[in-house]
């Protein structure tokens, strides 16, 4: 039952029972009527005020009391414009009165600019005076505003949208709306573009087919690829992307324009020039492979030429020492020496040189190896060629890794060459190798450090450059080759170099070695090789 008919039909009870009571019977009835009117009236969930025939309040409510802000704690028997807050009363009062008069009836919407809530009252005449009732629609009103600004949005971004648009009714198939952009590409003004159907876009007989070829009902995009024309009669090429859509609640179809004309002018041409490109690398690889072929044969032929004569070359000088050594002064003797120093240069150079042009050829195959037999025998090959040296080696029992055993012995004789090298001056000198960790799990890091001489890290990016030297050959001989190995091993493995000098001298080389997670799975492996 509605409120108004329930209000109306308890004051007609409630005028005969004061009839057929005694006084007193009468109060007391009167009193538990009103009880049971205001629990009644407490268990709305909206606002509701009773007023007499003069305005004044009979009945209300918490949540009355709540939605009207009133300074008033009880404004029972008090004017109801008396009851609201004054600036409510001044702004609505009048033109609530004379609708009233004339309808019997009357709404308006209050803004609480301190609560931040849109309250709305509504006035109606009953046969015993008014009833007010009272509701919260801020989220209402929000929701409106929210809908009307995302409206203006979205019509704001249609018409100034850089691609051409327009929509079409399903049914009529005339256009419904059309942007900016539709009508710089057709020629026209939107209000032209508007009127027409979309037959009139087409060339004759073309549109009808094509639109007949769209799904019925609601469809995601689909791709057209046709012909239109402008007003001046020019016809384009152009792909429509068409969308079902929901247009002032009845069926449209949106669609989105694109002059493909000059790209598909484009893409011809593109096309022609992927194929001249492709028969130049063509070329180009032929030529390419033929230069290395001949750049390796020159390289294989070049090494193998040079060593024949500084074989010779060594021999002589050493067969010269063993047999006239003896009769030569000092300063022959000191030629001699530098002749063979330098042919043994010449031959770890030629050797480098040929490990630096064949490491790409060799194949790659990794394979579960522990390096520690492996550095331990490198470092008993240093040791014989200097077996004077104290040298500590620090390094853990086993050292297993993933990795091409043939390369990685290089590059670990290398690092290893290079920190007897440069630890030569120090009276206590150690290496350490150690694996350690990489970025990620599936990566492990070998590091090999020394306490020798290190070097000027404003150089570093120079460290693995073939041929580059931060230190005077006559302090520490070397070819200038050896890290350039190890970096290139590394790459073969798909891994990364680095290099940290010390503070206090020495310094700590890295290299990081992608792992395959089943080679290195140690519970299903075989045993390390070494």
């Amino acid at each position: 039952m509605a409120p108004l008919t329930h209000f109306k039909a308890w004051l007609k009870s409630l005028r005969g029972r004061r009839r057929a009571l005694l006084p007193g019977a009468q109060s007391g009835r009167a009193r538990a009527n009103a009880e049971a009117l205001q629990a009644g009236l407490d268990l709305s969930s909206d606002g509701i005020v009773l007023l007499d025939n003069t305005g004044r309040v009979v009945a209300f409510n918490s949540c009355a009391q709540a939605l009207m802000h009133s300074a008033l704690g009880n404004f029972r028997g008090i004017d109801f414009w008396d009851a609201v807050p004054e600036e409510i009363a001044d702004e609505y009062r009048g033109a609530a009165e004379q609708a009233l008069l004339e309808t019997g009836s009357h709404t308006f919407v209050v803004w609480h600019v301190f609560e931040e809530q849109w309250v709305e009252y509504c006035l109606r005449q009953h046969d015993d005076g008014l009833l007010v009732t009272l509701r919260d629609i801020s989220a209402i009103h929000q929701a409106s505003r929210s809908l009307r600004y995302s409206e203006s949005c979205n019509q704001a971004l249609f018409d100034a949208h850089p691609q051409a648009m327009w929509l079409f009714d399903a049914g009529s198939r005339h256009i419904l709306a059309a942007n900016n952009a539709a009508a710089a590409l057709y020629g026209v003004v939107p209000a032209a573009l508007m009127a027409l159907s979309v037959e009139a876009l087409f060339p004759e007989g073309e549109g009808a087919s094509l639109l007949d070829s769209l799904p019925p009902g609601d469809f995601q995009q689909e791709m057209r690829l046709c012909t239109q024309k402008r007003a001046d009669g020019e016809r384009m090429l152009v792909e429509l992307a068409c969308s079902s859509v929901q247009w002032a609640l009845r069926p449209a179809v949106l669609v989105s324009v694109t002059d493909v004309g000059a790209r598909h002018l484009a893409d011809a041409h593109l096309s022609r020039l992927n194929e001249e490109l492709e028969i130049r690398i063509e070329q180009c690889t032929g030529e390419l492979q033929r230069s290395q072929g001949e750049l390796k044969a020159f390289t294989s032929a070049m090494l193998h030429d040079l060593k024949a004569p500084l074989h010779v070359i060594d021999g002589f000088a050493t067969t010269l020492a063993e047999r006239h050594g003896a009769a030569l002064d000092a300063q022959g003797q000191h030629y001699l020496s530098r002749i063979q120093a330098s042919s043994l240069q010449l031959a770890r150079l030629i050797d480098d040189l040929r490990t630096l042009t064949y490491l790409p050829s060799m194949p790659l195959v990794p394979q579960r190896v522990d390096l520690a037999p492996v550095c331990q025998r490198l470092m008993d090959e240093l040791h014989k060629r200097e077996p004077a040296r104290h040298l500590v080696l620090e390094m853990e029992p086993a050292l297993p890794l993933v990795c091409d055993k043939d390369q990685l012995c290089i590059a670990l004789s290398c690092l290893l060459d290079n920190a007897w090298k440069f630890t030569s001056r120090k009276e206590q000198s150690w290496i350490r190798v150690g694996i350690i960790p990489g970025k990620n799990p599936t990566e492990i890091v070998l590091s090999v450090s020394d306490n020798g001489a290190g070097f000027d890290t404003a150089y570093t990016d120079k460290l693995f450059t073939a041929f580059e030297r931060l230190h005077s050959a006559v302090d520490f001989p070397g070819t200038g080759l050896g890290l350039a190995i190890v970096k290139r091993v590394a790459q073969l493995h798909g891994g990364e170099v680095w290099a940290v000098a010390a503070d206090k001298g020495g310094a700590s080389f890295f290299m990081s070695l992608p792992q395959d997670q089943q080679a290195s799975d140690s519970s299903s492996a075989p045993p390390p090789a070494t």
